[in-house]
C-alpha cells in the first residue's frame, strides 16, 4: 500500500515559519509529481505547490509565491513545504498529494496549520 505521512503542522504566529514534510512509503509506484493542497473551513480545497519528480520543476499558487518553497528528496520519496511569512489566511488543513505516472492520486491524512495574530 502507498501511504503518505505528513508532519510539521501546528500553531504559529503571523510572520512566522513552518516546514511541512510528507513521506511516501511503499515504493511500488513511479512518482510523477508531488504537491501540497490546503482547505480552510467552509472553503474548497485549493492548490498550493507542486514539484515534478523527474525534473524538479515547481509550480506555486499566486497566494503563496515568494513565501513558500516546495522541495523534494527523491531517495526517500519525500516532499517538503517551507512556509515563511505566514499569514492568517494560510490557516487550513494541508494535504500532501502524490501523482503516479499512471495518473493515480494518493493523499495524506492532512495536517492542521493555524496562524494566529
Amino acid at each position: 500500500q502507498v501511504q503518505l505521512v505528513e508532519s510539521g503542522g501546528g500553531l504559529v504566529q503571523a510572520g512566522g515559519s513552518l516546514r511541512l514534510s510528507c513521506a511516501a512509503s511503499g515504493r511500488t509506484f513511479s512518482t510523477y509529481a508531488m504537491g501540497w493542497f490546503r482547505q480552510a473551513p467552509g472553503k474548497e480545497r485549493e492548490f498550493v505547490a507542486r514539484i515534478y519528480w523527474s525534473t524538479g520543476s515547481t509550480s506555486y499558487a499566486d497566494s503563496v509565491k515568494g513565501r513558500f518553497t516546495i522541495s523534494r528528496d527523491n531517495a526517500g520519496n519525500t516532499v517538503y513545504l517551507q512556509m515563511n511569512s505566514l499569514k492568517l489566511e494560510d490557516t487550513a488543513v494541508y494535504y500532501c498529494r502524490a501523482v503516479l505516472t499512471t495518473s493515480s492520486d494518493y493523499w495524506g491524512q492532512g495536517t492542521q496549520v493555524t496562524v494566529s495574530s
